[in-house]
């Protein structure tokens, strides 16, 4: 099993800010040197669906591995991102009912009979001016006929550049991905751990398997049941007001009802954490910041819905637009994340004049990594898990250490974050911001492919229909799971050379080993993860293969070690 120390990831919630270094903005790059790698056992992390659909869009900024705000979006190293959302069914407008349907007007074609587009009908407004494609048009016959020349020569064009895009976001993954790097040889965890603390990772790990696979089933399950049925337009369809309002209260609606159903997964898997000493916040405290994590994950599906039901009511092909508009809103949301949304999770203060924050600081500058400030996150009142992370670009660029890692001895913190500034010297952020931003590019535009499949089973119009929110959010969860186990593959590849980096800067293989144990001790990290879900879940190597291309490391340089 990959490690899932977040049985829920809401549960930790409050530590998710340091895992991504920075959450949204970081992706791989992101990540702590302390993190396990992820598992099903932590459950999708907030959200409707948890986190993923804001995943596709905004937590793409992130890059591979990287997850949003609030839904996951920031999780800790091994915790894992959610999905879903719905809305309700409309009975069909027959064609001939259809001239009482619209603004104020009647629907027709050129030559007089109502023109229809996939399900939806230029609608003639007020004006006398006519709006044309997937807004809040008339449904034909629960589903609407045949697609026309011109609609499938759209989704020809859709197609084109879905592949086109694709092929740049995989020549960009692949060369700023590490992929060959120091080999070493298989890890052997019984070398660096006691049999007792194997047998706890182990009992650990069996333990979080029902609560982390029931809660990955669950989101699924609503994920699959908005996208192929009504229960998206249903949940909704009582909402009044303009269309820009049902929106917002549709995401609101559909992240509540999707929470209270994964409700009592997510207190199993807490009361799981503080069983085994991962947990020390307050029943209170972990309330709260599952509601901070509710409105920040609302925020955004709402910003990115509103954007896109305006872009389908206004353009036939809105998917251009829609693409570009993705790209910008997932580059915001990486610079925008370490002032606006890290605060919400924990408090902040600046690092105490001393030896430790001026070699910190000494560390960035003989690194040539310019670091503003060094911050201490609280997050003690959450979590005993260690970390520390680099967050942010330019003039927000800070070095955030948890408190819970000042109890270890200084050369480990220096280790931890040196690591860190391995994925800022090598612009890991900035790359994973660049794919993640394609991919959301590329995700606007696979839905206006496969959208007319959606609409055509769930009874919404088209995109334009505030009512179709359900279903959006369903696809974006599912795109989300699909693009993870790639994402993971890059992430491991760069978490090794932030590694690596590490390694050449203190050139301590001693005390990085003893930094990988102490991390995997005390996160309980999964010391044999399970080879499936370790392709699919794991965004960090494992800690014994860490520990092994240290020693490889060490060989190669002339370092003794043990």
């Amino acid at each position: 099993m990959s490690e899932r120390r977040n049985v829920d990831d809401a549960s930790q919630e409050a530590s998710k800010e340091g895992e991504e270094a920075g959450g949204t903005a970081q992706g791989p790059a992101a990540g702590s040197a302390a993190g396990p790698a992820a598992g099903p056992a932590e459950g999708p992390a907030e959200g409707p669906v948890a986190g993923m659909a804001v995943d596709m869009a905004v937590g793409m900024a992130a890059g591979p591995g990287a997850e949003p705000p609030g839904v996951g979006a920031t999780q800790p190293e091994g915790a894992r991102p959610e999905r879903a959302r719905p809305e309700r069914a409309q009975e069909p407008v027959p064609v001939q009912e259809a001239a009482s349907v619209g603004v104020a007007g009647t629907v027709r074609g050129e030559s007089g009979g109502p023109v229809v587009s996939g399900g939806a009908v230029f609608v003639e407004g007020e004006s006398g001016g006519g709006r044309r494609g997937h807004g809040e048009g008339v449904s034909v016959n629960g589903g609407g006929p045949p697609e026309s020349d011109g609609e499938r020569r759209l989704r020809r064009q859709a197609a084109v550049a879905a592949v086109l895009l694709g092929l740049v976001i995989a020549a960009v993954a692949a060369f700023s991905t590490p992929w060959h790097l120091l080999t070493s040889g298989p890890p052997d965890p019984a070398r660096d751990f006691t049999a007792a603390q194997i047998a706890r990772s182990e009992a650990f790990d069996a333990a979080s398997i029902l609560p982390g696979y029931l809660s990955l089933a669950l989101t699924l399950i609503i994920a699959g049941l908005l996208v192929a049925t009504p229960l998206g337009v249903k949940l909704v369809a009582w909402l009044k007001g303009p269309w820009w309002l049902r929106v917002v209260l549709g995401v609101v609606v559909i992240t509540l009802f999707t929470q209270l159903i994964k409700l009592p997964v997510s207190i199993w898997g807490e009361t799981l954490l503080r069983g085994y000493g991962l947990s020390i916040q307050t029943w209170g405290s972990w309330a709260s910041d599952r509601l901070k994590n509710i409105g920040v994950d609302a925020f955004m599906l709402s910003l990115m819905l509103l954007v896109l039901v305006a872009l389908a009511r206004r353009f036939r092909r809105w998917w251009i637009p829609a693409a570009v508009g993705a790209f910008a809103l997932t580059v915001l949301a990486s610079f925008v994340y370490p002032v606006v949304f890290e605060p919400l999770f924990n408090d902040f203060t600046t690092m105490q004049q001393g030896q430790l924050r001026t070699e910190l600081l000494d560390m960035a500058e003989r690194d040539g990594v310019p670091v503003e400030d060094v911050l201490v996150a609280d997050a003690s009142r959450r979590t005993t898990a260690l970390n520390a992370y680099v967050s942010g670009f330019g003039a927000t660029r800070r070095i955030v250490v948890y408190d819970t890692l000042l109890r270890a001895p200084k050369a480990e913190v220096e280790l931890v974050v040196a690591h860190e500034l391995g994925h800022a010297k090598t612009d890991d952020v900035l790359y994973g911001t660049f794919i993640g931003a394609l991919g959301a590019a590329l995700g606007a535009i696979l839905l206006f492919w496969v959208f007319e499949l959606v609409r055509r089973r769930t009874g919404v119009k088209g995109l334009g229909d505030p009512r179709a929110v359900g279903a959006v959010i369903g696809l974006m969860t599912f795109g989300s799971l699909l693009m993870s186990p790639a994402e993971n593959l890059i992430s491991r590849h760069i978490e090794a050379r932030a590694d690596l980096h590490a390694l050449d800067l203190t050139r301590d293989p001693a005390t990085f080993i003893a930094m990988q144990k102490r991390l995997a001790v005390t996160n309980i990290s999964d010391l044999s993860p399970d080879a499936v879900e370790y392709v699919l879940y794991a965004s960090h190597p494992s800690s014994p293969e860490r520990i092994a291309m240290a020693r490889a490391w060490a060989k190669l340089n002339g370092v003794p070690v043990q």
